[in-house]
């Protein structure tokens, strides 16, 4: 059952371009945990906070327990953009076809501008990635959102999980604050990587009864929680947030209320799209904290 989990662990995903300075802690990859051991520590490069992660799965799955790993970045796609980009229209597609073309080097270099510039060309031209940093020049890639037509590109600007959860950014958006779209572009050949480990499964795209099971989670969804502890910690918001997320997720999971937030919507739609788990439930959330 998705209620029993002995370690939740929640990654603040980073998308930045070359490692991160030792004292620059709230542009680092930071991973909370809490349950059978209680921690937060940040990470210079992605490269390590994957080797850290998967030495996570691979102790937990030993020692015969079971951990919730969750990724504050998108799984998937609006309908439709797998099977163009791919052939087929699932979201593990696309893991594995970006897992081929992103180049992320062992110091965050990587190639995740010039890939959406190239996947945009194949759409047509002009989106749906948009954005890129001041001083750099895409023949394919627009600035702004305003000079794409998501009807024109046959695409959705967001998915359906983004309605119930309208803070968050859109998939598409690479750069700029907030941009989850290039945290995706880097995180999901990630996911792919780890899928492929025995005893991994990635919700909902599969069943949530694996020993390892990794999901998106959006941790805003407990924003004024975390903004109170932030003050009262001094702590960055990006390490008070895993470890708030961690807990509270941990704790409904101990009073059996965690399988609620597992219950979809629109299973056939998430197949492709994914979906955050919480979304919907931030009540249940903050419930988590006390």
């Amino acid at each position: 059952m998705p209620d029993r989990f002995d370690l939740v662990v929640v990654v603040d995903w980073s998308a930045a371009n070359g490692a991160t300075s030792a004292r620059n802690r709230s542009n680092s990859i930071w991973i909370g945990a809490h349950g059978i051991q209680t921690s937060e520590a940040h990470f210079r490069t992605r490269a390590t906070a994957e080797s850290h992660l998967q030495s996570q799965i691979e102790r937990t799955i030993a020692e015969g327990r079971r951990a919730l790993i969750g990724f504050d970045f998108a799984f998937g796609y609006p309908n439709g953009f797998a099977k163009r980009l791919t052939g087929l229209a699932a979201a593990k597609a696309v893991w594995e076809w970006l897992a081929g073309q992103i180049k992320d080097d062992a110091m965050n270099h990587n190639n995740r501008f010039d890939l959406a510039n190239q996947i945009n060309a194949g759409f047509g031209g002009q989106g749906p990635f948009w954005s890129h940093p001041v001083g750099r020049s895409y023949a394919h890639l627009p600035t702004r959102k305003a000079r794409i037509d998501f009807a024109a590109v046959g695409l959705a600007e967001r998915r359906a999980v983004d309605r119930v959860v309208p803070a968050a950014k859109s998939v598409w958006m690479l750069s700029n604050p907030g941009a989850v779209g290039s945290q995706t572009l880097l995180g999901l050949p990630m996911i792919h990587r780890l899928s492929q480990i025995a005893g991994v499964a990635v919700w909902p795209f599969d069943q949530a009864d694996a020993p390892v099971v990794l999901a998106e989670v959006y941790p805003s969804l407990l924003g004024k929680a975390v903004e109170a502890e932030v003050r009262h910690s001094g702590d960055e918001k990006d390490r008070a947030q895993v470890r708030l997320l961690a807990r509270a997720l941990c704790t409904l999971g101990q009073r059996s209320q965690l399988s609620p937030l597992f219950q979809l919507p629109d299973a056939a739609s998430a197949q492709e799209e994914g979906w955050i788990l919480g979304a919907g439930h931030a009540a249940d959330l903050v419930m988590g904290l006390q």
